[in-house]
């Protein structure tokens, strides 16, 4: 057995200029806090976020931002952040924002090894632009290409010494599909038991997909 728990530098130590990472979370719940104000204080610069929102004034992922640290996201949602709402006005090209199912399904794409994803939403839009049209049954849809990333960053309710992930309620969301679409992913846990404390019926990612645990 691998014991995956470890503590916040050891987890966080691989992360360099120009990485893409991943960020759990929608809106303000089960985002991974501390693994956001790690990823502040490392200061590493020129990174790709891809997470459902860019968080909010209140967030530590907000720091991020403010610091200069992200020069391209892909997200659902910038509203409450206004670093990111002025990156995509100075330049169009460093924000692409993705209806919530187009992103959640392009991430898991990027997991199970797929190709794509046909969508037909955007169809006929501005969307559609520069983008491989597919017509099935007389229907139009859009090739949307898979996602991946150097590292995720997520929150859960629990985890074991395997890496085994537990989540609870709304805090589900992304943390649950990014794992499999990251080549690092490091989750901090609200609570570490060990291994065979938990259910397999309750597991969520399975700990073969997670590099790192964190209590916090």
């Amino acid at each position: 057995m691998i014991n995956k728990v470890t503590t916040l530098d050891e987890a966080m130590k691989d992360i360099r200029d120009g990485s893409s990472i991943m960020v759990g979370g929608f809106l303000d719940s089960g985002r991974p806090d501390t693994l956001e104000r790690k990823l502040a204080d490392i200061g590493a610069r020129d990174l790709t976020i891809i997470s459902m929102c860019t968080g909010t004034e209140k967030s530590e992922l907000y720091r991020v931002f403010t610091q200069g640290q992200v020069s391209k996201v892909i997200a659902s949602y910038i509203r409450f952040n206004p670093v990111s709402i002025q990156m995509i006005l100075k330049d169009p090209k460093s924000v692409t924002l993705l209806p919530m199912g187009t992103l959640t399904e392009r991430i898991r794409a990027g997991g199970t090894g797929l190709g794509g994803i046909l969508t037909a939403v955007g169809v006929g839009t501005l969307v559609e632009e520069g983008k491989q049209k597919i017509n099935i049954d007389g229907r139009d849809y859009l090739l949307e290409l898979p996602i991946r990333a150097d590292f995720a960053i997520v929150h859960a309710y629990m985890a074991d010494e395997m890496g085994n992930l537990v989540f609870r309620g709304t805090k589900r969301n992304f943390n649950a599909v990014m794992p499999y679409s990251a080549d690092f992913v490091i989750a901090e846990a609200e609570h570490v038991v060990k291994a065979g404390e938990i259910s397999p019926d309750d597991v969520v990612v399975p700990g073969i997909f997670v590099d790192a645990v964190v209590k916090v």
